[in-house]
C-alpha cells in the first residue's frame, strides 16, 4: 500500500507576518504601568467632560454659562459658585468646564486630521518611487519652514470668522509635516522588514502590503506622536485665542477665559488662575501620557 503525503496548504501573500509583534511586547509592558493608568483616567475624565459639560457644571450652582448678572461681576469663590464670577457676572465654574469642549475639540480634531494627513503622505512617501519621496520630502520642509505661530496669525487674521472647524483646519496646516516625518521615517524603517519581503515574494500587491503589514508596525511611534501633539494644540489654540486671532464669541474656551481677565488679574486673580489650572492640567496629563506610552514601547526603554 502506497503512502499518501499530503502536502502542506500554501500560505496567501496576506498571510506573510512577522513572527513576533515588539508592539504587542510594548503593551503589555504599558499596562503594568501605574502611570499609564493614572493618566489615562485623567485623559478619560477629560473627555467626559468635553462630551458632557453641562453634566459636570451641574455639580455647583446652575451650571449654565450663560445665566449672568452684571451685580455679580468678578466676585470671587462663594456657596455654589466655587470659582466665582466673571466680568459679565457669568458662573466662572460653568464657563469653565464648558471651555473644554472647544479646547480639546481643537485639540483632538487638528490632531486627527493632521496624523490622516501624514499618514497619506508618509506611506507615499515610503513606499513611492524616489521622485514622490522627493516630492513629499520638499513639500514638508517649505511647510516645517514657516514659523507655527505665526503662520497660523497670518492666516487667521484673513479669516471673516473663526470657529473651531476653521481654527482646528489651520493648525492642521501647518502641523502635518513634522507627522509625516515620523511617518515616513517608520514606514522605510519597516518595508525592508523581512516578512514584507515575503509576503511581496508571495505576490502581495502594495496596497495589500501597506495595510496589513507597513501601517500596522509602523503605526505606534506617529500615535505616540499624536498623543503628544494633542496637548500642544490645546496651548497652541489658546494662545492664538489670547492674542485675539484664535475662537470668537459666542464660543466658550480657556483662550476667552484668559484673555478677558489678562486686565483683572491684579484686582480679581481668581478669573485668571482657574481657567489657566485647568489648561495646565489638560496639557500635564495629555503630554504625560503620551510619554508614558513612548516610554513602554520604545525597546531600548524595557
Amino acid at each position: 500500500m502506497t503512502d499518501t503525503l499530503t502536502a502542506p496548504a500554501e500560505k496567501s501573500p496576506s498571510d506573510a507576518a512577522p513572527p513576533g509583534s515588539p508592539g504587542g511586547a510594548g503593551w503589555r509592558a504599558l499596562r503594568r504601568r501605574t502611570a499609564f493608568w493614572l493618566t489615562g483616567s485623567g485623559v478619560l475624565l477629560l473627555v467626559l467632560v468635553a462630551a458632557a459639560p453641562g453634566l459636570f457644571a451641574g455639580w455647583f450652582g446652575h451650571g449654565d454659562p450663560t445665566v449672568c448678572d452684571l451685580t455679580r461681576s468678578a466676585r470671587g469663590p462663594s456657596a455654589g459658585h466655587p470659582f466665582g464670577y466673571d466680568v459679565q457676572g457669568c458662573d466662572l465654574y460653568a464657563n469653565v468646564v464648558h471651555g473644554a469642549r472647544a479646547s480639546l475639540g481643537v485639540g483632538f480634531l487638528a490632531t486627527a486630521a493632521a496624523l490622516a494627513v501624514a499618514l497619506v503622505l508618509g506611506c507615499l512617501a515610503g513606499m513611492a518611487g524616489r521622485i514622490v519621496d522627493s516630492v513629499v520630502s520638499r513639500l514638508t520642509d517649505v511647510f516645517l519652514g514657516f514659523p507655527f505661530l505665526l503662520g497660523a496669525v497670518v492666516v487667521l487674521n484673513t479669516l471673516p470668522t473663526r470657529d473651531i472647524p476653521t481654527v482646528a483646519a489651520v493648525l492642521v496646516l501647518f502641523g502635518w509635516p513634522a507627522m509625516t516625518r515620523v511617518v515616513r521615517a517608520s514606514v522605510r524603517s519597516v518595508r525592508e522588514a523581512d516578512y514584507v519581503v515575503m509576503a511581496r515574494s508571495l505576490g502581495a500587491g502594495p496596497w495589500d502590503i501597506v495595510r496589513r503589514h507597513v501601517l500596522p508596525n509602523a503605526l505606534t511611534p506617529v500615535l505616540v506622536l499624536a498623543t503628544i501633539t494633542v496637548g500642544g494644540v490645546i496651548v497652541a489654540e489658546a494662545a492664538l485665542t489670547f492674542l485675539g486671532v484664535g475662537l470668537q464669541s459666542p464660543s466658550i474656551s480657556w483662550g476667552l477665559q484668559l484673555a478677558g481677565a489678562q486686565n483683572s488679574f491684579r484686582t480679581h486673580p481668581h478669573l485668571l488662575i482657574f481657567p489657566g489650572l485647568f489648561l495646565s492640567f489638560t496639557v500635564f496629563v495629555l503630554i504625560t501620557f503620551g510619554d508614558t506610552v513612548r516610554d513602554a514601547l520604545d525597546p531600548r526603554g524595557r
